[in-house]
């Protein structure tokens, strides 16, 4: 017979790994299915300075496994693989991932989203190392004072990015593929104002360049419509085209906005009574480490408090 958990943590990261801490220490005795990305996008983040208790800051990897050690040691389980269905039209709910198939009395989400990118070489391996490549402003720009930066978009993150960036950079170039931008009239007029941003449109990044120190240096661009060819230098890429939320197996089964990310109300329920959600995956709006984690908590007790009411 299918074994049965309390609670089934669906992805990992601080939301889950917060999740997973609380309901291990209410004695939930929860199971944690890691997902494709052990550790969330934290694993894909160098230095991490804004997460409070970290004053020297930390590595975003080290981060999340003293977040991942310390779940355990409250008798947190953790499993590799990524969870392939949810079957919420039982009870227990019916869990299946790759390696295995659980059921659970109350589930936690937290698969997160990830960062869309411009699919060009080396721009992973620059973000993983620090190098210089980055989709968050808030949580890099700081590592860039008084340095030239590239901001890549044309909506209203991208907007907001180049104009939080200028608290630090001496000028920021904001790439936008086409003349048109789909940001409101308002951010776009807003960054115009701004003496540090340029602007370069039509223009689509084509490769990154990378000095010396393996660090960006600049990047290389193209017009779409001429085809010509053009370097601009800068020490930073913020790209800024969107996020996506890892909630694809939820679809049809957990209501959800026009973008994927879940809804939740009263906390971390979802549209499924016995069903949480937490991060990033349900989170358009700060997608900050310290949220997710704040929200991993809300998850837990709200898990708890239902399961006692169940009982």
């Amino acid at each position: 017979m299918t074994q049965v958990r309390d609670v089934v943590i669906i992805g990992s990261g601080p939301a889950g790994y917060t999740a997973a801490l609380y309901a291990a220490r209410a004695n939930l005795k929860p199971l944690v299915v890691e997902g494709m990305q052990p550790g969330g996008q934290l694993t894909m983040t160098s230095e991490v300075e804004n997460y409070p208790g970290y004053k020297d800051g930390v590595l975003g990897p080290k981060m999340m496994e003293d977040f991942r050690a310390q779940a355990q040691r409250f008798g947190a389980e953790i499993a590799i693989g990524m969870v392939t269905d949810l079957d919420v039209t039982q009870r227990p709910f019916v869990v299946t991932s790759e390696f295995d198939t659980v059921r659970a009395r109350a589930v936690i989400i937290s698969t997160g989203a990830s960062a869309k990118l411009l699919g060009i070489p080396k721009e992973r391996e620059l973000m993983a190392s620090g190098g210089g490549v980055s989709a968050c402003a808030t949580c890099d720009g700081a590592f860039f004072p008084g340095k030239e930066l590239v901001v890549v978009g044309g909506g209203d993150t991208a907007m907001e990015e180049a104009n939080f960036l200028t608290r630090y950079a001496s000028k920021v170039t904001l790439f936008h593929r086409r003349e048109v931008f789909r940001a409101s009239k308002i951010m776009v007029a807003r960054a115009q104002r701004n003496p540090k941003i340029a602007f370069q449109v039509p223009a689509e990044i084509a490769e990154i360049l990378v000095g010396a120190n393996g660090k960006v240096r600049g990047v290389r661009a193209r017009n779409p419509d001429t085809r010509e060819t053009f370097e601009v230098p800068c020490e930073g890429v913020f790209v800024a085209i969107g996020h996506e939320p890892n909630s694809k197996v939820f679809r049809g089964k957990l209501a959800m906005d026009e973008s994927g990310y879940i809804l939740v109300h009263d906390g971390s329920r979802t549209s499924v009574e016995g069903v949480f959600a937490a991060g990033d995956v349900c989170d358009k709006r700060y997608r900050q480490a310290v949220t997710a984690a704040g929200m991993g908590c809300m998850a837990a007790m709200d898990a708890e408090r239902w399961l006692e009411s169940q009982h």
